[in-house]
Protein backbone atom coordinates (compact mmCIF):
# COMPACT_ATOMS: atom_id res chain seq x y z
CA UNK A 1 0.00 0.00 0.00
CA UNK A 2 1.38 3.42 -0.97
CA UNK A 3 2.29 5.98 1.69
CA UNK A 4 -0.52 8.43 2.51
CA UNK A 5 0.31 12.10 1.92
CA UNK A 6 -3.21 13.49 1.58
CA UNK A 7 -6.80 12.76 2.50
CA UNK A 8 -10.15 14.21 1.42
CA UNK A 9 -13.75 13.85 2.57
CA UNK A 10 -17.27 15.20 2.11
CA UNK A 11 -19.58 16.64 4.79
CA UNK A 12 -23.15 16.36 3.50
CA UNK A 13 -25.06 17.54 6.56
CA UNK A 14 -26.11 21.03 7.60
CA UNK A 15 -23.82 23.20 9.74
CA UNK A 16 -23.21 21.45 13.08
CA UNK A 17 -20.38 22.84 15.17
CA UNK A 18 -19.79 19.76 17.33
CA UNK A 19 -20.18 17.38 14.41
CA UNK A 20 -17.78 19.35 12.21
CA UNK A 21 -15.19 19.46 14.99
CA UNK A 22 -15.28 15.68 15.35
CA UNK A 23 -15.26 15.19 11.57
CA UNK A 24 -12.23 17.46 11.09
CA UNK A 25 -10.34 15.75 13.92
CA UNK A 26 -11.04 12.32 12.44
CA UNK A 27 -9.89 13.41 8.99
CA UNK A 28 -6.69 14.81 10.50
CA UNK A 29 -5.99 11.50 12.30
CA UNK A 30 -5.80 9.70 8.94
CA UNK A 31 -2.48 11.45 8.24
CA UNK A 32 -1.02 10.14 11.49
CA UNK A 33 2.12 11.98 12.60
CA UNK A 34 2.51 13.83 9.30
CA UNK A 35 2.12 17.62 9.53
CA UNK A 36 -0.62 19.22 7.46
CA UNK A 37 0.96 21.69 5.02
CA UNK A 38 -2.17 22.85 3.19
CA UNK A 39 -5.92 22.50 3.37
CA UNK A 40 -8.33 23.11 0.49
CA UNK A 41 -12.00 23.70 1.29
CA UNK A 42 -14.99 24.11 -1.01
CA UNK A 43 -18.49 24.91 0.24
CA UNK A 44 -21.96 24.92 -1.26
CA UNK A 45 -24.11 28.08 -1.00
CA UNK A 46 -26.10 26.61 1.90
CA UNK A 47 -22.95 27.09 4.02
CA UNK A 48 -22.63 30.81 3.21
CA UNK A 49 -24.10 32.02 6.55
CA UNK A 50 -21.75 29.71 8.47
CA UNK A 51 -18.64 29.97 6.27
CA UNK A 52 -16.44 31.91 8.67
CA UNK A 53 -17.31 29.69 11.63
CA UNK A 54 -16.68 26.63 9.48
CA UNK A 55 -13.24 27.88 8.45
CA UNK A 56 -12.24 28.39 12.07
CA UNK A 57 -13.46 24.92 13.05
CA UNK A 58 -11.50 23.30 10.24
CA UNK A 59 -8.32 25.29 10.89
CA UNK A 60 -8.27 24.46 14.59
CA UNK A 61 -9.49 20.87 14.64
CA UNK A 62 -7.75 19.66 11.46
CA UNK A 63 -4.59 21.64 12.40
CA UNK A 64 -4.33 23.47 9.08
CA UNK A 65 -1.66 26.22 8.84
CA UNK A 66 -2.80 27.41 5.39
CA UNK A 67 -6.41 26.99 4.26
CA UNK A 68 -7.73 28.19 0.89
CA UNK A 69 -10.71 27.57 -1.35
CA UNK A 70 -14.02 28.94 -2.59
CA UNK A 71 -17.69 28.19 -3.05
CA UNK A 72 -19.09 25.79 -5.63
CA UNK A 73 -22.49 24.61 -6.81
CA UNK A 74 -21.03 21.12 -7.02
CA UNK A 75 -18.07 19.65 -5.16
CA UNK A 76 -15.37 17.02 -5.62
CA UNK A 77 -14.13 14.78 -2.82
CA UNK A 78 -12.03 11.67 -3.41
CA UNK A 79 -13.48 9.83 -6.40
CA UNK A 80 -16.93 11.46 -6.07
CA UNK A 81 -18.51 14.48 -7.73
CA UNK A 82 -21.25 15.79 -5.46
CA UNK A 83 -23.86 17.63 -7.48
CA UNK A 84 -27.12 16.92 -5.63
CA UNK A 85 -26.24 17.55 -1.96
CA UNK A 86 -22.79 19.13 -2.12
CA UNK A 87 -22.31 20.44 1.44
CA UNK A 88 -18.59 20.79 2.15
CA UNK A 89 -15.44 19.19 0.70
CA UNK A 90 -12.09 19.29 2.50
CA UNK A 91 -8.66 17.93 1.59
CA UNK A 92 -5.57 17.89 3.81
CA UNK A 93 -2.12 17.70 2.20
CA UNK A 94 1.25 16.81 3.69
CA UNK A 95 3.72 18.40 1.27
CA UNK A 96 7.22 17.67 2.62
CA UNK A 97 9.72 20.40 1.79
CA UNK A 98 7.11 22.65 0.15
CA UNK A 99 7.38 26.43 0.38
CA UNK A 100 3.83 27.81 0.24
CA UNK A 101 2.72 31.42 0.02
CA UNK A 102 -0.87 32.69 -0.28
CA UNK A 103 -2.35 36.03 -1.26
CA UNK A 104 -5.77 37.62 -1.61
CA UNK A 105 -6.10 40.22 -4.36
CA UNK A 106 -8.80 42.57 -5.67
CA UNK A 107 -9.98 44.22 -8.86
CA UNK A 108 -8.30 47.44 -7.71
CA UNK A 109 -4.95 45.64 -7.79
CA UNK A 110 -5.72 44.18 -11.21
CA UNK A 111 -6.28 47.71 -12.52
CA UNK A 112 -3.07 48.96 -10.90
CA UNK A 113 -0.68 46.58 -12.70
CA UNK A 114 2.16 48.50 -14.35
CA UNK A 115 4.49 45.70 -15.45
CA UNK A 116 5.67 42.14 -14.89
CA UNK A 117 7.26 43.00 -11.56
CA UNK A 118 3.93 44.13 -10.04
CA UNK A 119 2.50 40.77 -8.96
CA UNK A 120 5.75 39.33 -7.52
CA UNK A 121 6.03 42.47 -5.36
CA UNK A 122 2.38 42.21 -4.26
CA UNK A 123 2.44 38.48 -3.48
CA UNK A 124 5.99 38.19 -2.14
CA UNK A 125 6.51 35.14 -4.38
CA UNK A 126 9.58 35.46 -6.60
CA UNK A 127 9.17 33.85 -10.06
CA UNK A 128 12.37 31.81 -9.80
CA UNK A 129 11.29 30.39 -6.43
CA UNK A 130 7.77 29.53 -7.59
CA UNK A 131 6.91 26.27 -9.36
CA UNK A 132 3.22 27.03 -9.95
CA UNK A 133 0.05 28.68 -8.65
CA UNK A 134 -3.32 27.35 -7.51
CA UNK A 135 -5.96 30.09 -7.92
CA UNK A 136 -9.66 30.61 -7.11
CA UNK A 137 -11.40 33.76 -8.37
CA UNK A 138 -14.78 35.48 -8.10
CA UNK A 139 -16.04 35.97 -11.69
CA UNK A 140 -18.48 38.76 -10.79
CA UNK A 141 -16.07 41.28 -9.21
CA UNK A 142 -12.86 40.43 -11.07
CA UNK A 143 -11.69 40.95 -14.62
CA UNK A 144 -10.37 37.40 -14.60
CA UNK A 145 -9.00 37.47 -18.14
CA UNK A 146 -6.95 40.60 -17.38
CA UNK A 147 -5.72 39.20 -14.06
CA UNK A 148 -4.64 35.95 -15.69
CA UNK A 149 -2.93 37.72 -18.59
CA UNK A 150 -0.80 39.87 -16.26
CA UNK A 151 -0.18 37.13 -13.70
CA UNK A 152 0.90 34.74 -16.44
CA UNK A 153 3.20 37.38 -17.90
CA UNK A 154 4.90 37.66 -14.52
CA UNK A 155 5.24 33.92 -13.82
CA UNK A 156 5.15 31.96 -17.11
CA UNK A 157 6.10 29.25 -17.89
CA UNK A 158 5.06 28.24 -14.39
CA UNK A 159 1.49 26.89 -14.53
CA UNK A 160 -1.53 28.63 -13.04
CA UNK A 161 -4.29 26.12 -12.28
CA UNK A 162 -7.71 26.58 -10.66
CA UNK A 163 -11.14 27.96 -11.41
CA UNK A 164 -13.76 30.66 -11.05
CA UNK A 165 -16.03 30.23 -8.04
CA UNK A 166 -19.70 29.37 -8.44
CA UNK A 167 -22.65 29.92 -6.11
CA UNK A 168 -26.41 30.22 -6.18
CA UNK A 169 -27.29 30.22 -9.93
CA UNK A 170 -29.99 32.83 -9.29
CA UNK A 171 -27.58 35.31 -7.70
CA UNK A 172 -24.22 36.76 -8.70
CA UNK A 173 -22.71 35.88 -5.35
CA UNK A 174 -19.76 33.64 -4.55
CA UNK A 175 -17.28 33.27 -1.69
CA UNK A 176 -13.48 33.05 -1.65
CA UNK A 177 -11.66 31.60 1.38
CA UNK A 178 -8.22 32.22 2.83
CA UNK A 179 -7.41 30.94 6.32
CA UNK A 180 -10.19 32.31 8.54
CA UNK A 181 -11.42 35.02 6.18
CA UNK A 182 -14.40 34.98 3.82
CA UNK A 183 -14.25 37.31 0.80
CA UNK A 184 -17.13 38.18 -1.50
CA UNK A 185 -14.82 39.67 -4.11
CA UNK A 186 -11.39 39.25 -5.66
CA UNK A 187 -9.36 36.08 -5.70
CA UNK A 188 -6.97 33.88 -3.75
CA UNK A 189 -3.81 32.23 -5.07
CA UNK A 190 -1.37 29.81 -3.44
CA UNK A 191 2.21 29.70 -4.70
CA UNK A 192 3.92 26.29 -4.58
CA UNK A 193 7.70 26.23 -4.27
CA UNK A 194 10.48 24.38 -2.51
CA UNK A 195 10.62 20.60 -2.97
CA UNK A 196 7.10 20.28 -4.38
CA UNK A 197 5.97 21.32 -7.85
CA UNK A 198 2.51 22.01 -9.23
CA UNK A 199 1.56 20.30 -12.50
CA UNK A 200 -1.57 20.86 -14.55
CA UNK A 201 -3.59 18.33 -16.56
CA UNK A 202 -6.07 20.30 -18.70
CA UNK A 203 -8.79 18.26 -20.41
CA UNK A 204 -10.73 20.58 -22.73
CA UNK A 205 -13.20 17.90 -23.70
CA UNK A 206 -12.44 17.75 -27.43
CA UNK A 207 -11.08 15.29 -29.94
CA UNK A 208 -9.22 16.53 -33.07
CA UNK A 209 -10.87 15.98 -36.45
CA UNK A 210 -9.29 16.23 -39.88
CA UNK A 211 -5.73 17.39 -40.46
CA UNK A 212 -3.56 20.12 -38.96
CA UNK A 213 -3.28 23.29 -41.03
CA UNK A 214 -1.45 26.62 -41.07
CA UNK A 215 -3.44 29.85 -40.87
CA UNK A 216 -2.52 32.12 -43.77
CA UNK A 217 -5.08 34.92 -43.54
CA UNK A 218 -6.26 36.37 -40.22
CA UNK A 219 -7.97 39.62 -39.26
CA UNK A 220 -8.76 39.98 -35.53
CA UNK A 221 -10.97 36.92 -34.76
CA UNK A 222 -11.81 36.27 -38.43
CA UNK A 223 -9.91 33.55 -40.29
CA UNK A 224 -9.91 34.22 -44.04
CA UNK A 225 -7.25 31.78 -45.20
CA UNK A 226 -6.08 28.31 -44.21
CA UNK A 227 -3.14 26.82 -46.13
CA UNK A 228 -3.61 29.55 -48.79
CA UNK A 229 -7.20 28.43 -49.38
CA UNK A 230 -10.48 29.97 -48.30
CA UNK A 231 -11.02 29.00 -44.66
CA UNK A 232 -14.61 27.94 -45.31
CA UNK A 233 -13.50 25.55 -48.08
CA UNK A 234 -11.03 23.82 -45.73
CA UNK A 235 -13.80 23.47 -43.15
CA UNK A 236 -16.18 22.07 -45.78
CA UNK A 237 -13.60 19.52 -46.94
CA UNK A 238 -12.93 18.51 -43.34
CA UNK A 239 -16.65 17.96 -42.84
CA UNK A 240 -16.92 15.86 -46.03
CA UNK A 241 -14.03 13.69 -44.82
CA UNK A 242 -15.96 12.61 -41.72
CA UNK A 243 -18.13 9.52 -41.61
CA UNK A 244 -21.89 9.97 -41.36
CA UNK A 245 -21.75 9.12 -37.65
CA UNK A 246 -18.89 11.58 -37.08
CA UNK A 247 -20.81 14.30 -38.93
CA UNK A 248 -23.83 13.68 -36.69
CA UNK A 249 -21.68 13.98 -33.55
CA UNK A 250 -19.94 17.11 -34.83
CA UNK A 251 -23.15 18.97 -35.72
CA UNK A 252 -23.41 21.83 -33.20
CA UNK A 253 -20.22 20.67 -31.45
CA UNK A 254 -17.54 22.13 -33.73
CA UNK A 255 -14.55 23.99 -32.26
CA UNK A 256 -11.11 25.11 -33.37
CA UNK A 257 -7.82 24.15 -31.73
CA UNK A 258 -4.89 26.57 -31.91
CA UNK A 259 -1.37 25.30 -31.24
CA UNK A 260 0.40 27.46 -28.65
CA UNK A 261 3.90 25.94 -28.86
CA UNK A 262 4.71 25.56 -32.55
CA UNK A 263 8.28 24.40 -31.91
CA UNK A 264 7.03 20.88 -31.23
CA UNK A 265 7.79 18.23 -33.82
CA UNK A 266 4.31 16.72 -33.54
CA UNK A 267 1.03 18.08 -32.25
CA UNK A 268 -1.07 15.98 -29.94
CA UNK A 269 -4.10 16.26 -27.72
CA UNK A 270 -3.35 18.86 -25.06
CA UNK A 271 -1.17 20.99 -27.36
CA UNK A 272 -4.21 22.93 -28.63
CA UNK A 273 -6.05 25.84 -27.07
CA UNK A 274 -9.69 25.05 -27.86
CA UNK A 275 -12.08 27.89 -28.72
CA UNK A 276 -15.57 28.23 -30.23
CA UNK A 277 -16.29 28.45 -33.94
CA UNK A 278 -18.74 31.36 -33.89
CA UNK A 279 -19.79 31.26 -37.54
CA UNK A 280 -18.79 30.42 -41.11
CA UNK A 281 -19.72 32.32 -44.29
CA UNK A 282 -19.67 30.37 -47.57
CA UNK A 283 -19.88 33.60 -49.58
CA UNK A 284 -16.84 35.37 -48.14
CA UNK A 285 -15.11 32.11 -47.23
CA UNK A 286 -14.35 33.36 -43.69
CA UNK A 287 -14.71 31.69 -40.29
CA UNK A 288 -15.24 33.61 -37.03
CA UNK A 289 -13.74 32.12 -33.86
CA UNK A 290 -13.74 32.96 -30.16
CA UNK A 291 -10.03 33.79 -30.07
CA UNK A 292 -7.43 36.05 -31.67
CA UNK A 293 -5.39 33.70 -33.83
CA UNK A 294 -2.42 34.85 -35.88
CA UNK A 295 -1.15 34.13 -39.37
CA UNK A 296 1.31 31.23 -39.34
CA UNK A 297 -0.34 29.55 -36.37
CA UNK A 298 -1.10 25.82 -36.60
CA UNK A 299 -4.73 24.82 -36.13
CA UNK A 300 -6.98 21.79 -36.24
CA UNK A 301 -10.76 21.51 -36.04
CA UNK A 302 -12.12 19.80 -32.93
CA UNK A 303 -15.31 18.04 -31.81
CA UNK A 304 -16.71 18.28 -28.29
CA UNK A 305 -19.23 15.80 -26.86
CA UNK A 306 -19.38 13.23 -24.06
CA UNK A 307 -17.43 10.59 -26.01
CA UNK A 308 -14.78 13.10 -27.05
CA UNK A 309 -14.51 14.48 -23.51
CA UNK A 310 -14.08 11.01 -22.03
CA UNK A 311 -11.41 10.05 -24.58
CA UNK A 312 -9.65 13.38 -24.01
CA UNK A 313 -9.52 12.83 -20.25
CA UNK A 314 -8.35 9.24 -20.65
CA UNK A 315 -5.45 10.10 -22.95
CA UNK A 316 -4.28 13.15 -20.99
CA UNK A 317 -4.30 11.26 -17.69
CA UNK A 318 -2.38 8.41 -19.33
CA UNK A 319 0.21 10.93 -20.55
CA UNK A 320 0.47 12.39 -17.03
CA UNK A 321 0.94 8.90 -15.62
CA UNK A 322 3.86 8.32 -17.98
CA UNK A 323 5.31 11.76 -17.23
CA UNK A 324 5.24 11.22 -13.46
CA UNK A 325 6.26 7.58 -13.51
CA UNK A 326 8.62 7.12 -10.58
CA UNK A 327 7.60 10.43 -8.98
CA UNK A 328 5.29 10.78 -5.99
CA UNK A 329 1.95 12.51 -6.53
CA UNK A 330 1.13 13.94 -3.12
CA UNK A 331 -2.44 15.04 -3.87
CA UNK A 332 -4.62 16.98 -6.26
CA UNK A 333 -7.31 19.60 -6.83
CA UNK A 334 -9.91 19.12 -9.58
CA UNK A 335 -11.83 22.09 -11.00
CA UNK A 336 -14.63 21.00 -13.36
CA UNK A 337 -16.84 23.11 -15.59
CA UNK A 338 -20.48 23.34 -14.54
CA UNK A 339 -21.27 21.92 -17.98
CA UNK A 340 -19.53 18.62 -17.26
CA UNK A 341 -20.67 16.13 -14.61
CA UNK A 342 -23.98 14.34 -15.08
CA UNK A 343 -25.25 16.88 -17.60
CA UNK A 344 -22.50 15.84 -20.05
CA UNK A 345 -21.69 12.24 -19.16
CA UNK A 346 -25.18 11.13 -17.96
CA UNK A 347 -23.58 9.43 -14.96
CA UNK A 348 -22.00 10.89 -11.81
CA UNK A 349 -18.33 11.31 -10.87
CA UNK A 350 -16.87 10.72 -14.33
CA UNK A 351 -13.79 12.97 -14.07
CA UNK A 352 -12.96 12.38 -10.38
CA UNK A 353 -13.23 8.63 -10.78
CA UNK A 354 -10.92 8.65 -13.82
CA UNK A 355 -8.31 10.74 -11.97
CA UNK A 356 -8.23 8.31 -9.06
CA UNK A 357 -8.20 5.23 -11.29
CA UNK A 358 -5.26 6.40 -13.39
CA UNK A 359 -3.18 8.46 -10.95
CA UNK A 360 -4.46 7.72 -7.43
CA UNK A 361 -5.32 6.97 -4.83
CA UNK A 362 -4.63 10.34 -3.19
CA UNK A 363 -6.51 13.17 -1.52
CA UNK A 364 -8.54 15.03 -4.13
CA UNK A 365 -10.89 17.97 -3.59
CA UNK A 366 -12.41 20.53 -5.92
CA UNK A 367 -15.54 22.16 -7.24
CA UNK A 368 -17.71 22.89 -10.27
CA UNK A 369 -16.63 26.19 -11.85
CA UNK A 370 -17.83 29.17 -13.84
CA UNK A 371 -14.59 28.90 -15.82
CA UNK A 372 -11.41 26.86 -15.50
CA UNK A 373 -7.78 27.99 -15.39
CA UNK A 374 -4.90 25.94 -16.70
CA UNK A 375 -1.84 25.84 -18.94
CA UNK A 376 -1.58 24.98 -22.61
CA UNK A 377 2.08 24.83 -23.52
CA UNK A 378 3.98 27.42 -21.49
CA UNK A 379 1.04 29.82 -21.03
CA UNK A 380 -2.03 29.63 -18.82
CA UNK A 381 -5.53 30.41 -20.09
CA UNK A 382 -9.13 30.69 -18.99
CA UNK A 383 -11.15 27.79 -20.39
CA UNK A 384 -14.72 26.55 -20.64
CA UNK A 385 -16.19 23.01 -20.61
CA UNK A 386 -12.87 21.86 -19.16
CA UNK A 387 -11.57 19.71 -16.32
CA UNK A 388 -8.53 21.43 -14.80
CA UNK A 389 -6.49 19.16 -12.54
CA UNK A 390 -3.69 20.48 -10.32
CA UNK A 391 -1.25 17.87 -9.02
CA UNK A 392 1.18 18.36 -6.13
CA UNK A 393 4.26 16.37 -7.17
CA UNK A 394 7.39 15.69 -5.13
CA UNK A 395 10.36 17.17 -7.02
Amino acid sequence: MSELFSISAHWAQAFDEAGLQQWAQELRRHLGPKRVSLGLVFMAPKFFPHAQATLEILRVHAQIPLLAGCSGTGLVAGDSELEDNPGLALALYHLPGADLKAAHFTQEQVQAVTGTDYWPAETGAAPLATHGWLAFLDPFTMDCERWLRDFDAAYAPRPIVGGLASGDPGEQNTQIYLNGEVFNEGGVAVAVGGEVTLAGVIAQGCTPIGETWTLTGVEHNIIHGIANRRAYDVLADTWKGLTTDEQRKTQGNLFIGLVINEYLDDFHRGDFLVRNVLGADPNSGAIAVGALPRAGQIMQFQRRDATAASLDMTELLARAKRTFSGATILGGCLCCCNGRGKSLFESPSHDARMVQQQLGPFGLAGFFCNGEIGPVGERSFLHGNTASLALFVKR
